[in-house]
């Protein structure tokens, strides 16, 4: 078993981390930066058995990481129960080990919790979430502790705004992120 990694960037005083894997993390990455109360968001793998992976071997299936991001968040600003709601229905959180054309269990959907607390805040908000049937199918999004995150190569970070024209930016991120921001125009950065 690997030894539990600290997060990727210094948590101050009153700020808080989530980490959490919806798919690709361009696409959950270019969600949550525009959040009111995000500070950083960082692309990377996690829930996996091989200390730092790369992309390919991640890819590859075999080392049981997920695509995730880790946010630094502010609690004053934004709640961790909000940004799992927000998570929660912004990619579909009801196929198992697919988003969309991307299978295997590196598109994952999961939560990974750095405390008791965000675990069992984790758990009522995916109830509340399949009570309202926002989604067609039960939610199965895996619930497991925290035990590492590896920041992915600095190309994935940022990788929308950094590559807005790029075909799957065009098809998938883009159209994504709109739907977002209509529906959460009252948490967005100003």
């Amino acid at each position: 078993m690997l030894p539990k990694t600290p997060p990727v960037f210094t948590v101050p005083a009153g700020k808080e981390v989530a980490t959490i894997a919806g798919g690709c993390f361009w696409c959950t990455e270019a969600i949550f930066v525009d959040l009111r109360g995000v500070e950083k968001v960082v692309s990377g793998y996690s829930g996996g058995a091989v200390e730092s992976p790369s992309y390919e071997t991640v890819c590859n299936g075999t080392t049981e990481h997920a695509e995730a991001i880790q946010i630094l968040f502010d609690p004053k600003l934004i709640s961790y129960r909000d940004l799992l709601r927000i998570f929660l229905t912004t990619h579909d959180p009801t196929t198992l080990n697919q988003q969309g054309a991307d299978t295997g269990t590196q598109y994952r959907s999961a939560i990974f919790t750095h405390s008791d607390e965000q675990k069992h805040t984790a758990k009522e908000v995916i109830e509340e979430v399949n009570k309202e049937r926002i989604w067609h199918n039960s939610i199965v999004t895996e619930v497991t502790p925290y035990a590492n995150f590896y920041k992915a190569e600095e190309y994935h970070q940022d990788y929308f705004a950094q590559n807005p024209t790029r075909g799957y930016c065009q098809a998938v991120i883009a159209p994504k992120v709109l739907k977002f921001r209509a529906k959460y125009r009252d948490k967005l950065k100003r």
